[in-house]
């Protein structure tokens, strides 16, 4: 029986052409290596294509030599540390085959995430909560607010607090000392959990691709400050929240994961963002959960959403 230290995740895109499912799936094969899950997407329209595979090696798992014939290695069977690089090494050649970008990390590997919030916690609740009952396959490192607020709730979680003041002025100094905890924590993904600041295009375009933002509405509608405000005023029928990547364009990114409430003409402004906080949490967990697992890959302003 293997376990999940014996798992791993491949995620890759290129241009789409004949022969590279046979191509991975003949990798893992020749290798002892047992396909879990895959999942693939040929956008024909752009001529890209997509995929994520979910496979187990186990310790046994051997190696091939160039004559396809197991390759035994001096212990009979590899490290966890030893396997992973094997397979890199020896996958390089078939992405560099057909212009692959790719990834390759174990199946437990945890992200190193960084929050960031303001005054409002439910969606710093959220998260804390789903990572300490391990739904989430992230290690929140930090949490960084321009506000005191939620420094209660994040120390009960054992979890370091930096308070991060922000004004017109002080920008430029705040993200720097943003950028300075990010490296100090190794951080991998940003997120900001509500936090009510926009980031500079130095910043957003520094760390494209790696920090997930909430918006409180259903993008590409109502962008901006007060979008349940605006939404009341056109008369709305539903209410949403988007979880994008963060570019140099406000509420811009490309979109991850989006969720929708139904409501109606009896709903006040206040009503409305007392429901939108269900579907901010709701798509900003989903969010993280899948950019952590390897199931986003970006395609331009879009996404592509493995699940």
């Amino acid at each position: 029986m293997t376990t999940q230290q014996d798992e791993y995740v491949l995620t890759l895109d290129c241009a789409e052409g004949p022969g590279i499912v046979y191509a991975v799936s003949g990798f893992l094969a020749e290798r002892g290596c047992d396909i879990i899950d895959i999942k693939q997407f040929g956008d024909r329209r752009a001529g890209h294509f997509y995929m994520r595979v979910h496979f187990e090696g186990s310790a046994g798992s051997a190696a091939t030599d160039t004559a396809g014939t197991a390759a035994p290695t001096e212990s009979g069977a590899d490290s966890d540390g030893d396997r992973l690089r094997r397979l890199r090494e020896e996958f390089a050649g078939v992405a560099e085959k057909f212009g692959m970008t790719w990834k390759l990390r174990p199946a437990a590997e945890k992200t190193r995430v960084l929050l960031m919030v303001s005054k409002f916690g439910h969606c710093l609740n959220d998260l804390l909560f789903r990572e300490r009952i391990g739904e989430l396959p992230i290690e929140v490192v930090a949490v960084v607010s321009n506000w005191e607020d939620q420094r209660s709730l994040v120390e009960w979680h054992g979890i370091p607090y930096h308070h991060i003041p922000v004004t017109k002025e002080t920008k430029p100094e705040a993200e720097a000392k943003l950028l300075s905890l990010v490296d100090s924590y190794d951080v991998e993904l940003v997120v900001l959990a509500r936090y009510m600041q926009v980031l500079s295009d130095a910043l957003a375009t520094k760390m494209a691709g790696r920090v997930i933002n909430i918006h409180h509405s259903f993008l590409p509608s109502f962008k901006g400050a007060k979008p349940y405000h605006q939404a009341w005023d056109r008369g709305v029928k539903t209410v949403g929240a988007t979880a994008h990547y963060v570019n140099a364009e406000l509420d811009e990114g490309p979109i991850i994961a989006q969720q929708v409430i139904e409501v109606d003409h009896t709903h006040s402004p206040e009503d409305l963002v007392a429901v939108g906080r269900d579907a901010e949490t709701k798509a900003l967990s989903n969010a993280v959960r899948w950019h952590c697992e390897g199931r986003v890959i970006l395609n331009g302003n879009r996404t592509v959403v493995l699940r």
